[in-house]
């Protein structure tokens, strides 16, 4: 983004967010670890720090069940209900959780409250990207809807412009896992109108592999109950920027059709090289090239957090992404400033997170077939939306 006009960024945190956040059993002290790196970068100057409301039972009931927030929100429910309600494996209760759960959605709707007055035109959680809890259970590391909750209160927002339509909002994820919890959410097979929100998601399938779902697949266009508004980019194993940026022109081209008034952008990063999923080989160079691009689109965007297992690579990630967002990146071989965490970054003590030796098993004949596929999905998305809106 160097050389464009500057926007305002609006960086949502908190010393309680970070304090619970840091207590999520799947990611232990990665929040002080994300948060202190961008403070030692000087990043924290630069940007408009907002302090996350916590999210009322009201706000959460939104689109979470009563029974579900009764379990997650009391700190002595039993282990009976806790299982009933996904509050076991991998997404067991921790001493926080109520104050979790309620700041990390209040960080949600406090950034699209940013977004929507116009206080600011970027917005930044790094905290949220839980895009597996679903309505009534706990899932996937996920304890709380925030993607789902930002987007429902998008869809309440006012047109940004008198006689403009219903505010449209576009959902990419870019996190190694399957949006489930978020493309189920707003899967829609309707022909008849626009549905507000449009959803993306970029990410590692195959059997067995974390979450099943029937819409993780790459699109059917031809099957009579394909929605071109609930989408999915599945890669194979070992997926480079160079796949990555093989992509960007299929997104340019969704978002040019929807026509969004609002981005919401899930920056998950266990697809980078070196995470201990060990599936994907993204670098940080790929990571910061194609969000850089969605951000030259220039509409209001919210940037949220997600998975990203090597807690120094996820901190150098999300402190680079904040670095693009505000119009003055970082160069790679930037060195780890001293501060109290400076020995996590051994042996490089430098931002780059730098591809591995794997292999891309993308082949140029299966990207050409997701071109394929998704030229009939954007004719077909082109279709349903003159359709939509001509007079009846």
């Amino acid at each position: 983004m160097s050389g464009d006009v500057a926007r305002a960024v609006a960086y949502v945190v908190s010393s309680e967010l970070i304090a619970a956040s840091s207590q999520l059993p799947s990611n232990k002290n990665r929040s002080s670890t994300v948060h202190s790196l961008i403070h030692a970068f000087g990043l924290s100057k630069r940007v408009k720090v907002l302090r996350p409301h916590r999210a009322s039972y009201k706000d959460l009931c939104v689109y979470h069940t009563r029974e579900y927030l009764d379990a997650v929100l009391s700190p002595q429910s039993s282990t009976d209900i806790n299982e009933a309600f996904g509050l076991d494996s991998d997404c067991p209760p921790f001493p926080l959780l109520p104050a979790y759960v309620s700041l990390v959605a209040g960080s949600a709707l406090t950034a699209v409250q940013a977004l929507i007055s116009n206080t600011a035109q970027i917005t930044i959680c790094w905290d949220g990207g839980r895009h597996h809890a679903q309505k009534g259970e706990a899932a996937g590391f996920c304890y709380v809807a925030d993607c789902v909750l930002a987007l429902m209160a998008l869809k309440r927002a006012p047109p940004r412009s008198p006689g403009e339509h219903k505010p449209r909002t576009m959902y990419i994820d870019l996190d190694l896992h399957f949006s489930d919890a978020v493309s189920q959410a707003f899967a829609s097979s309707s022909a008849s109108r626009v549905p507000q929100i449009l959803t993306l998601s970029i990410h590692h399938a195959s059997p067995g592999f974390y979450p099943a779902s029937p819409l993780s697949s790459l699109p059917t266009p031809t099957d009579p109950s394909f929605s071109p508004y609930t989408l999915s980019l599945p890669l194979h194993p070992g997926a480079s920027s160079h796949t990555y940026a093989r992509l960007l022109p299929i997104l340019t081209r969704l978002k040019s059709t929807f026509s969004p008034s609002y981005i919401v952008l899930q920056c998950g990063v266990d697809a980078l090289a070196g995470d201990p999923c060990g599936i994907s080989n993204w670098s940080l160079e790929g990571l910061n090239a194609f969000v850089s691009e969605v951000l030259r689109w220039r509409i209001p965007t919210m940037m949220l957090g997600g998975g990203g297992y090597d807690t120094p690579n996820a901190a150098r990630a999300w402190t680079s992404l904040t670095a693009i967002a505000l119009g003055e990146p970082l160069a790679l071989d930037a060195q780890i400033p001293d501060h109290k965490l400076f020995p996590l970054y051994a042996p490089s003590f430098t931002l780059d997170v730098p591809s591995g030796m794997m292999q891309d098993k993308n082949t140029e004949a299966f990207l050409q077939k997701i071109e394929a596929c998704y030229a009939e999905v954007i004719r077909v998305l082109e279709e349903r939306m003159k359709t939509a809106s001509s007079p009846s």
